[in-house]
C-alpha cells in the first residue's frame, strides 16, 4: 500500500517538523549562553603543530573521503582519524554535532545557516566554490512538467536545511514565484526519491549523481536543468571543537589533504568513475561519465569575500520566507582557517 500524501505546512513550522520541538527549543535557549565560545574560537591562534594522540571524528558522505584518500595516497595524517561517518545531509550533520559524535563536516552553505537558526555554535573552516549547477528539478513519473514558470500551484519537495533547499528558493525567485503560488513539502533530501515514485510531490531537486538512474527507471519522467548554482560546498565544526587547541589544529592540518582529494578526483576521472560511480554506487561505466562529465572543477578562494557575500544572500532569502531570523552571517565563518585550503593547490585550483 503506497504511503499516504505528505501535506504542505505552514514554512513557519518546518524547524519543529523536521528536527522536533524538543532539539530546537534546546537549541534556542543556548544562544546567547554559547556567543562568548565562538568568540574565544576566533580569536585563538592556531597552533602550528597538531599534537600527538589528536584525533577528529569526519564526515565522509557514501565513504567517499575516505576512498578519495586512499586512490590520492593520503596515509600518514598528522592526526587520527578515530571515525569516517557515513553521514551528509545537512539536518543529519547538525544532530551528530549535537551529539559529540561528530567532529568535522563537508556541507553546502544552507546547513550552518540552520545551526544558527536553532542556536547550534558552530564555525565554516574551509571553502570550495561551485560555478556550475550541482542539482536538477525531476518531476514525479508522467508529470507534464517542463520549466521552473510551471511549478506554479505544484507540490515541490523542499528541506529547509539542506543545499537542495536553497536551489529550489532561488530558482523560485529568478522565476518570479512567490512562495505561496507552489505548496512546499517538507521532506529530507533522502525522501526526495520515494516522494517523487509514490507521486507525492510534483518536483525535486535531485544531485546529479541521483538523476540518472531515476530517469533509467522511469521514462516517463522529466529533469529540468536550470543555471541555479550552490555557490558553496564547504567544511565546519562545532565552536565546542574549535575551542580544543589541539583539534582545532588537527583540523588546519586536515584542510590541505581535503582540498588536495578534491583536486585528484577532478583530476583522475576514469579512476573515480570506475572506483566509486561504479564499484560503490552500482551506477553503469555510462552513467558515471554522465555524471563526472557535470563536476565542477574545484576552486579554493584566498579570500572568502565572494563566499560570505553570497551566504548573505541565501540567508537573507531564507529569511525573507520566514524560515530563519535576519542575521550577518559573517559570524559563521572562522576566517583563522582562510587561506589554507588555497595555499594547499596548484594556482589553477584558487579562485
Amino acid at each position: 500500500m503506497p504511503s499516504p500524501p505528505v501535506p504542505a505546512v505552514d514554512r513557519r513550522l518546518f524547524l519543529t517538523s523536521l528536527l522536533g520541538v524538543t532539539a530546537a527549543a534546546a537549541g534556542l535557549s543556548g544562544c546567547a549562553d554559547n556567543s562568548a565560545a565562538a568568540e574565544a574560537a576566533s580569536d585563538a591562534p592556531l597552533a602550528s603543530k597538531v599534537p600527538a594522540g589528536t584525533s577528529l571524528k569526519i564526515s565522509s558522505y557514501q565513504n567517499a573521503q575516505q576512498l578519495q584518500f586512499k586512490l590520492a595516497g593520503f596515509r600518514d595524517l598528522p592526526f587520527k582519524v578515530s571515525n569516517w561517518l557515513n553521514i551528509g545531509a545537512g539536518p543529519d550533520v547538525i544532530n551528530a554535532f549535537r551529539a559529540k559524535s561528530l567532529e568535522v563536516a563537508n556541507n553546502a552553505g544552507i546547513p550552518p545557516i540552520q545551526a544558527h537558526f536553532q542556536g547550534f555554535d558552530a564555525k565554516i573552516v574551509a571553502i570550495n566554490i561551485t560555478r556550475k549547477p550541482n542539482y536538477l528539478f525531476a518531476t514525479k513519473p508522467g508529470g507534464d512538467i517542463r520549466t521552473v514558470a510551471d511549478f506554479k500551484g505544484k507540490r515541490l519537495a523542499f528541506s529547509q536545511g539542506q543545499a537542495q533547499g536553497v536551489v529550489l528558493l532561488r530558482a523560485l525567485k529568478k522565476a518570479g514565484l512567490a512562495y505561496d503560488d507552489v505548496e512546499l513539502v517538507p521532506l529530507t533530501s533522502n525522501q526526495f526519491l520515494t516522494a517523487l515514485q509514490s507521486g507525492q510531490v510534483d518536483i525535486a531537486p535531485l544531485a546529479n549523481t541521483q538523476a540518472p538512474a531515476y530517469l533509467t527507471q522511469y521514462k516517463s519522467a522529466r529533469t529540468i536543468k536550470t543555471d541555479v548554482v550552490d555557490l558553496l560546498s564547504l567544511l565546519w565544526a562545532p565552536v565546542s571543537v574549535l575551542n580544543d587547541k589541539a583539534k582545532a589544529a588537527a583540523i588546519a592540518a586536515y584542510i590541505p589533504y581535503w582540498a588536495k582529494s578534491q583536486v585528484w578526483t577532478y583530476e583522475h576521472p576514469d579512476e573515480w568513475n570506475e572506483r566509486f560511480y561504479v564499484g560503490t554506487q552500482n551506477l553503469t561505466l555510462a552513467q558515471a561519465e554522465a555524471v563526472t562529465a557535470l563536476a565542477n572543477k574545484p576552486l579554493f578562494p584566498p579570500s572568502w569575500d565572494e563566499a560570505i557575500k553570497w551566504e548573505q544572500e541565501t540567508a537573507d532569502l531564507l529569511a525573507e520566507g520566514g524560515f530563519v531570523k535576519k542575521f550577518d552571517v559573517s559570524e559563521l565563518f572562522d576566517r583563522r582557517f582562510e587561506s589554507i585550503a588555497a595555499k594547499a593547490v596548484p594556482a589553477e585550483y584558487r579562485r
